[in-house]
């Protein structure tokens, strides 16, 4: 539900009359409820006798009437709700979360399992991912007699377009598919994710869709959100819409195929709900975040006893609960007040200058190691704190500096923020280990001195020329 100061504050819940001068400007303003009766809308004025309707909308209509003329307000809550599901052997034929796991009425579900009428499915999956999952795939949906459609896609940052989109949207109208009844299914990381959610967001406008994810960073970023997008005019995920998945289905054993730097880039964005909000993740991953990537988040493995899959299955509940608290209650992002934009400032501009070699955590992570030096100038962190979150990064095998991350980009990446973020910067930044707050008055000089510090303390090379004296 949309928050209720979302409502025209202008709107008033009775008949009245407003003076603003002259005759002319005398308006009348009511409030209208909608009810159905008989198959039927109607705009009611006053108080509603439940028992003589079918049904009584939360929506609102407010009329507003002058001498000049007459205006509608129009107050339409709107509600999405979305599973996201951790289960095990997803590609497993007797398991039937990825046919059947969105379906929430209990009714609907037992139809479907008594129905002779076959499942049909639109299945778009990342093209290095069908490369090792596709023959399982195949024989899953092939053992549970589903139509279906595998559509594979090479999904990188580099073809995450509107042409990509549109490739997908074509092959889904040629499959016909009925877009009540039959999800698309994205699988792949989050390019794949955030592109099949664009594209099933405007076939016959809103079309359900559903993710699973098969690398960490997608498993606890971009699965749980509503956010889609694709890249536009050189900017990331310039086009998009804020439309989550019907379902999210996250199954940890698709993370053992991928390589260990992709686990390294889920990491980061691990930490950064860390140094946001829990003390108690940081400190895992602190502690154990060697071990993490060496297990890949599997159970399956006796150098580490029966430590490994406690440790993953706690990280990566954490990671998701701390980041669903954040995008629960903000899906729209009408509140442009974000922590979960930490390490977001700055890397989205240093992710597109210099793609395809940095990955989308690695970029973010050294934004966040930028910021924590900004916050260390500011006075928020101690020198150990500080010391404590660098190493860590490093642990965790991700960068923590780059040459292309200048003053110069610094500085134009904030200033097209405050364009986009209603005139202020909205910077989150740690003010301890586990919490953070969000500023919009940080200086230049402070910037400026953190920048030089970064760079001294962690270039590769202490006369980069990116270093301002």
């Amino acid at each position: 539900m949309l928050c209720s100061d979302l409502q025209p504050t202008r709107c008033t819940a009775r008949m009245g009359k407003v003076h603003q001068g002259d005759s002319d400007a005398r308006e009348t303003q009511s409030e209208l409820s909608l009810v159905r009766v008989k198959g039927t809308w109607k705009s009611k004025l006053g108080k509603i006798n439940k028992d003589t309707v079918d049904c009584v909308s939360a929506a609102k209509i407010y009329e507003s009437t002058t001498l000049k003329g007459t205006s509608w307000t129009v107050v339409s809550p709107i509600t999405f709700t979305y599973k996201v599901t951790e289960t095990h052997g997803l590609l497993d034929p007797s398991n039937d979360t990825l046919l059947l796991g969105h379906i929430t009425d209990p009714q609907q579900l037992e139809l479907i399992k008594k129905s002779n009428k076959p499942i049909r499915r639109f299945i778009v999956i990342d093209q290095q991912v069908c490369d090792i999952y596709g023959p399982k795939l195949t024989e899953y949906l092939e053992t549970n007699n589903v139509v279906y459609k595998i559509l594979a896609l090479p999904t990188t940052e580099e073809n995450k377009s509107m042409e990509t989109a549109l490739k997908i949207l074509e092959e889904v109208n040629n499959f016909a598919l009925d877009r009540r009844t039959e999800p698309i299914i994205a699988v792949g990381g989050g390019v794949c994710l955030d592109i099949v959610g664009l594209a099933a967001s405007l076939y016959r406008r809103r079309t359900p869709y559903i993710r699973v994810p098969t690398t960490l960073l997608s498993y606890i970023d971009a699965s749980v959100g509503a956010k889609t997008g694709v890249n536009f005019a050189n900017c990331k995920n310039k086009l998009g819409a804020y439309i989550p998945p019907v379902a999210a289905f996250l199954d940890l054993s698709f993370i053992k195929s991928v390589q260990r730097r992709h686990i390294s880039n889920g990491l980061a964005e691990m930490l950064k709900m860390a140094l946001m909000k829990h003390k108690g993740l940081f400190e895992l991953l602190e502690e154990h975040g060697s071990m993490l990537l060496d297990t890949k988040f599997q159970a399956d493995n006796c150098v580490y006893g029966n430590s490994s899959p406690k440790v993953a299955s706690q990280a990566t509940r954490i990671a998701i609960t701390t980041m669903l608290e954040e995008l629960a209650p903000n899906l729209w992002e009408d509140d442009l007040n974000r922590l979960v934009d930490f390490g977001h400032l700055i890397s989205p501009a240093l992710e597109m200058k210099v793609l395809p070699s940095l990955l989308h955590g690695e970029a973010v992570n050294i934004d966040m190691s930028y910021m924590v030096y900004v916050s260390h100038e500011s006075g928020l962190l101690t020198e150990e704190e500080k010391q404590r979150i660098i190493n860590c990064m490093m642990g965790l095998e991700l960068p923590v500096w780059h040459e292309e991350f200048t003053m110069e980009l610094i500085q134009k990446s904030l200033q097209d923020r405050l364009k986009h973020s209603g005139g202020l910067v909205r910077m989150p930044l740690p003010v301890g280990l586990g919490q953070a707050d969000i500023f919009n008055n940080t200086s230049y000089d402070i910037l400026h001195r953190a920048h030089i510090k970064w760079c001294e303390e962690l270039s590769i090379s202490s006369d980069s020329s990116n270093c301002d004296a």
